[in-house]
């Protein structure tokens, strides 16, 4: 950020907005005031013009932080959150609007101009891309094949893909399970200047902690008991292409620090090398946890989130596209179809109803599913009746609903009761659930399911 543009604090707390002023005015940056409300924040961005908005979001005061964001956003002045507030549905509300950086109370000197630093890089980083799209974008209706739908929540998404593929900035992919997250990285490196170069995945949550370092970064031969040969690291492999770091909010806070300084130095330590390797790789990071939340309660590094969340991207759930399904259903159709050497079933009006109201907590994953098995067990040129749980909501726009959260715990124990317990091997909850079966072990113990659960 550079240090002639102005910054207005929003903070009703008198210590911590005085801490604010003196920690920017140290290190070099121009003031334009505090505010204590939004009132007054108003009348300093109409007198002063702020370049960049500090901005608390629980403001004691009659219109909240998060009203002054919605405004900020519309008037396309770029903010930053700070709050003490680590409530999910109040974090979930900050995100709709779009900050540029989200800092935990308390936080140190260190985090504030860190924070300051990427979101001044994602801001340009965003407005560069903004303009590459519009000067190459013109004949893209779909120019994502692999990714099925034309609705509005898609449509957004997509737009961010073809906004951000052609810099080099770091994509940070959020969204449930079954969003089709890996569909999207590679959506993201196939129209990148990259696309010639390899495209990378490592699923995080599979990764045993003893074998991540020799898995990302690499070995050389002998440097550990087994090391029988020198192997090449995910991040060489991925030299000049994408690394696609799926699942990333499962890393333990040790393996974090690893990834960061490898972000941060662009080369990696081989264990057992004399000198680190440098590479040169573009980072697409995805997870369906609220790193926010993750940040706030220790659990996942607020440097290593800075460095990832410069393009985030929503991918929306499947029940927020409902008008999507049918396209879906008619390509899962073709797909398994063609694989089982069967005629491409129809299906009916009740069926293809049923379908749109089901609340798919297992998202595009979870239809894929059910209609791989609908067309396993077609005995006629039709589908009339699919085999879907009973036990939630239909997608009737109720305001009743379960936290996502609820209905991934549930979703496992349900899938956990179906197989009697058993985790992995055929047959097993993660075959059922399409997931790796260390992610759902990760997942149980997220949400506190007793392994020998029945």
């Amino acid at each position: 950020m550079s240090l002639k543009e102005k910054i207005l604090i929003v903070e009703d707390e008198f210590i911590v907005a005085n801490d604010l002023r003196i920690m920017l005015a140290k290190a070099g940056y121009t003031m334009c005031g505090i505010a204590s409300s939004v009132e007054q924040a108003r009348e300093l961005i109409a007198l002063k013009d702020p370049d960049w908005v500090l901005l608390d979001i629980t403001l004691k005061t009659p219109v909240s932080g998060i009203e002054l964001a919605k405004e900020l956003f519309l008037q396309k002045k770029p903010f930053l959150f700070i709050s003490a507030n680590t409530n999910q549905a109040t974090l979930e509300a900050a995100k709709t609007t779009q900050p540029y950086g989200f800092l935990v109370k308390p936080f140190r000197e260190r985090d504030l101009l860190v924070m300051l630093d990427i979101a001044r890089y994602r801001y340009s980083a965003e407005h560069s891309a903004v303009q590459n799209n519009q000067a190459v974008v013109s004949d893209d209706e779909n120019n994502f094949p692999d990714i099925i739908g034309k609705g509005p929540a898609l449509k957004k998404a997509l737009e961010k893909i073809r906004a951000v593929a052609r810099s080099n900035s770091s994509v940070l992919l959020l969204g449930e399970s079954g969003t089709g997250k890996e569909r999207f990285a590679q959506a993201v490196h196939r129209a990148s200047n990259r696309k010639n170069k390899p495209l990378v995945t490592v699923n995080c949550a599979a990764l045993p902690l003893s074998l991540l370092e020799s898995e990302l970064f690499g070995h050389e031969r002998g440097a550990f008991t087994g090391a029988n040969q020198k192997r090449i690291g995910k991040f060489e492999q991925a030299n000049g292409g994408t690394i696609f770091l799926d699942e990333i909010g499962e890393l333990p806070l040790d393996a974090q620090m690893k990834l960061l300084r490898v972000l941060q130095e662009r080369e990696v330590p081989r264990l057992g090398g004399d000198m680190p390797v440098p590479v040169d790789v573009r980072v697409i990071a995805a997870t369906n946890r609220n790193l926010e939340k993750e940040v706030a309660e220790g659990k996942f590094r607020l440097d290593l989130y800075y460095r990832l969340n410069v393009f985030p991207i929503e991918l929306p759930p499947l029940r927020e596209r409902t008008e999507d399904i049918p396209s879906l259903v008619a390509y899962f159709l073709k797909k398994f179809a063609l694989m089982l050497g069967k005629p491409v079933p129809e299906i009916s009006k009740e069926a293809m109803q049923s379908l749109m109201e089901y609340r798919w907590p297992g998202n595009i994953r979870e239809l894929e599913h059910i209609i791989e098995r609908q067309v396993i067990l077609a005995i006629s040129n039709e589908i009339t009746d699919f085999d879907l749980p009973v036990h939630l909501e239909k997608n009737t726009g109720s305001t009743s609903f379960e936290t996502m959260e609820q209905m991934e715990r549930n979703h496992i124990m349900n899938a956990l009761k179906l197989c009697k317990g058993r985790v992995s091997g055929a047959n097993g909850a993660a075959e059922i659930l399409g997931l790796p079966a260390q992610t759902v072990y990760s997942k149980m113990k997220k949400h506190g399911i007793e392994s020998g659960y029945k």
